[in-house]
């Protein structure tokens, strides 16, 4: 395995590029302290006078000394080789998810990253069970803050039951050591139930409130369970009655939080909302919404730009039919807002809530939804001028569903265009002109 960070690109001008480093160099150490991934770049490289080790394409070693201002960078594309392998998870934890996967699936969604650099750069929640002294150590020298930590459980022998790992049972031990060195910490807790509910639960909030404010927010979000668990352990999915008490106990605990600490520091994920049809709390209760990735608080910010949009609608429009598809849980969200869109003149917009037969019914959010379920559930006799669906059905990077079908493999077989959008905003924008379809396949 050679040393050092490949470099993937040089920016034209820039003082890499004075110093005539070129894609295929490696650099090696700066300040003689290695460069392992592109953390230990950005980390060395803010100091004001570098000494720069480079092995070059043609296997000679520069030395290149640099002088610049603190917040001036040396002009360096690494691309996606900037972290090399990322470290994969090692647990076997009784709800995982990619374990209730098809065989047939994309390599890439079978991939069980449990990475510290990647919590850190990119929001991945870790388990913390692969770190050692030498990790913890250097998360706390390097700030790498804030963390998203999957802590499930405060109880050790519950913790290394439930993730199958016997290192599992360090959690407060590690969260300690990085709260005393002032890492920034956000927690989740996959809720299963009679596993980690009542009692278990009541302890990890009181486990880790006690390590505020570094571990500055906890959400409980519930198992997701699948068709293909035939040899996973038991689990069952909540229901609404035990979700309106989850939520209420919620509400309970923010106020004992606020009143204590100065803030909620406990959320229950938007599928505890919309299952127990209680109300979705108003945005103030989620400060700044730090799990809003995790799907906490993204209906509170759907129903509030929806609020500030719906003031602007036109009375009248050219005439359009449209149907909106979305999951199980999204069709109480979007019938109030599909209500005072038909009442726009030309507009005849439908909601068509698409059941996932692909991973089991009991997957509910839209996310999950593939192209294969949209093909197979829309109507396309009735569909309209256009589809509308959400942008978390696809790929971040690309137009690609989860079981690799692409926008345009839809488009196509529904003979119909589809817009994808982000929220309110942009359903509006592309239901009142007909030109403007966003990411229309």
């Amino acid at each position: 395995m050679q040393r050092g960070l490949e470099i993937f690109q040089v920016e034209p001008g820039s003082i890499a590029g004075q110093l005539g480093l070129e894609p295929g160099d490696r650099i090696v150490r700066i300040n003689g302290e290695p460069v392992r991934d592109l953390i230990d770049f950005s980390f060395l490289e803010a100091d004001e006078n570098l000494s720069v080790e480079v092995k070059k394409l043609d296997g000679a070693y520069w030395e290149l000394d640099v002088e610049k201002d603190y917040d001036e960078h040396l002009g360096l594309n690494f691309g996606r080789n900037g972290f090399g392998r990322a470290v994969h998870c090692s647990n076997k934890c009784l709800f995982c998810f990619v374990d209730q996967m098809p065989f047939d699936m994309r390599k890439s969604l079978y991939i069980k990253d449990d990475d510290y650099r990647l919590s850190f750069w990119s929001g991945n929640f870790i388990t913390l069970t692969n770190l050692g002294y030498d990790e913890l150590h250097r998360i706390a020298r390097q700030r790498l803050s804030p963390l998203y930590i999957s802590v499930h459980t405060t109880n050790p022998v519950l913790r290394a039951r439930m993730l199958g790992n016997k290192r599992a049972g360090l959690i407060m031990e590690q969260l300690n050591y990085l709260a005393a060195a002032g890492i920034e910490m956000h927690i989740q807790v996959v809720l299963c139930p009679g596993l980690n509910d009542g009692k278990e639960l009541e302890r990890t909030v009181a486990d880790l409130a006690g390590l505020w404010p570094s571990v500055n927010s906890m959400a409980v979000v519930p198992v997701g369970l699948t068709r293909y668990r035939q040899s996973c352990y038991p689990l069952r999915v909540f229901n609404g009655g035990e979700a309106a008490k989850l939520v209420r106990w919620v509400a309970l605990k923010q106020e004992d939080c606020l009143f204590r600490l100065g803030a909620p520091f406990v959320y229950a994920s938007d599928e505890f909302y919309i299952l127990s049809g209680e109300r979705v709390p108003p945005a103030e209760r989620y400060v700044n919404f730090p799990q809003v990735e995790n799907g906490v608080g993204l209906v509170r910010l759907f129903i509030d730009e929806w609020e500030n949009v719906k003031t602007g609608l036109p009375a009248k429009v050219p005439s359009l039919k449209a149907t909106l598809a979305t999951g199980m849980l999204g069709e109480s969200v979007l019938k109030p807002v599909v209500s005072r869109l038909n009442a726009v003149e030309g507009l005849d917009v439908f909601v068509k809530t698409v059941k996932n037969r692909f991973f089991g019914e009991q997957i509910t959010v839209a996310g999950l939804i593939t192209g294969g379920d949209l093909i197979d559930q829309i109507d396309t006799e009735n569909i309209g001028d256009l589809l509308v669906i959400p942008s978390v059905m696809l790929k971040k990077e690309e137009a690609v569903f989860l079981d690799d079908l692409t926008l345009e493999d839809l488009t196509r077989h529904l003979k119909t265009p589809v817009a994808v959008v982000d929220g309110p905003r942009q359903l509006v924008e592309v239901l009142t002109s007909r030109f403007n379809l966003g990411g229309a396949g």
